[in-house]
């Protein structure tokens, strides 16, 4: 499969990286926002829920979340050198942040990670849901994710990229 190499909007070339993030955010309309860092080489994803967590709460999904991480990790034979889960309560939404080594990650996990957010939090998880994609273009996204994980790995001449959605489109931007 050929990379997503090509123009955007702005005329600049779509990277890797770029491709990357634009197909986590178009294939998992529950991820709010993806970050990659290339020389740390990591990936941070963020997801929204529409209330406040109490502590209990937070502290008991976060360590549900790391053991299903760690357990996927561990059938999959590998050993993650990044796995970070954080939170914030902000107003009235509770925020996470999930840091993961792109040298370990897989599409598998990352869709892992959306199903575990979605099963746990239900109704109150903020997600930007598109009709239109179908079985078989979420089946591409995911190969696509795949592809592109590979090809990022150990790639740090990338720019540090933060993707996130706005009235329906992904927006990609560099620090």
């Amino acid at each position: 499969m050929d990379s997503l190499r090509g123009k955007y909007k702005g005329g600049d070339d779509v990277t890797d990286s770029m491709g990357l993030l634009i197909s986590i955010l178009v294939r998992y309309p529950e991820v709010s926002a993806v970050n990659f860092d290339p020389l740390e080489q990591m990936i941070r994803f963020s997801f929204i829920c529409s209330r406040v967590a109490d502590e209990k709460e937070l502290i008991e999904f976060k360590m549900y979340l790391m053991d299903s991480i760690q357990s996927f990790n561990y059938l999959e034979g590998k050993d993650a050198s990044i796995i970070e889960i954080s939170y914030e309560v902000c107003d009235n939404l509770t925020l996470f942040e999930i840091k993961r080594d792109v040298s370990t990650l897989v599409q598998e996990e990352i869709a892992l990670v959306v199903q575990v957010f979605y099963q746990y939090w239900q109704g109150n998880l903020v997600l930007d849901l598109n009709d239109a994609l179908i079985e078989e273009e979420m089946l591409m996204q995911e190969e696509i994710i795949d592809h592109m994980l590979e090809s990022v790995k150990g790639s740090e001449n990338d720019k540090y990229l933060y993707a996130f959605r706005e009235e329906g489109k992904v927006l990609v931007f560099n620090k």
